[in-house]
């Protein structure tokens, strides 16, 4: 079978790649070569994306130095949404939801506040977000973005009563 470098239970755009199982996915969860490997993969990634890790232990990112070309061709080719949509899914499988919540926060960061990703905005609010795992921290997420959508009487992810709200 064709090895997926971040496998979901799902399927996805390559039909002879099989979905992981539960298993599987505890069977990676305990090897430290498996997850360790993932990591590496991880930061494979986001480098290709422009990022850099900064803290293996919570998941924080920065821009890379090369983010300028990098966040060019992430603004040119929405294909890379597809597969930053199956890195999120496949970062709340292994167990790194805090990792998650840092991914989004920062796509968020860079199409809302700096205006950097613009042509990602959209598959950061209707898909990365909703990656997020933990009920909490993803109503933390859509709060942050609409904070910072403009014009926020545009804002549909979120009831705008409890928006308003929320604390």
């Amino acid at each position: 079978f064709p090895f997926r470098l971040f496998p979901l239970r799902e399927r996805g755009m390559n039909w002879r790649a099989r979905p992981l199982t539960c298993q599987e996915i505890q069977a990676f969860k305990k090897s430290k070569e498996v997850m360790d490997r993932f990591i590496r993969a991880y930061k494979l990634m986001l480098g290709f994306y422009g990022i850099q890790l900064v803290n293996e232990e919570s998941g924080e990112l920065k821009r890379a130095e090369n983010w300028a070309e990098r966040f060019e061709n992430l603004n040119r080719f929405s294909h890379n949404n597809l597969r930053i949509t199956r890195i999120l899914k496949c970062l709340g499988e292994m167990g790194y939801e805090d990792y998650q919540v840092h991914l989004v926060k920062f796509f968020l960061t860079e199409t809302l506040v700096e205006g950097t990703l613009p042509n990602v905005k959209r598959s950061a609010l209707d898909y990365f977000l909703f990656t997020v795992r933990s009920k909490e921290k993803r109503r933390e997420l859509v709060h942050y973005a609409w904070q910072h959508f403009k014009p926020q009487s545009s804002f549909v992810w979120g009831p705008r009563d409890k928006l308003q709200k929320y604390r």
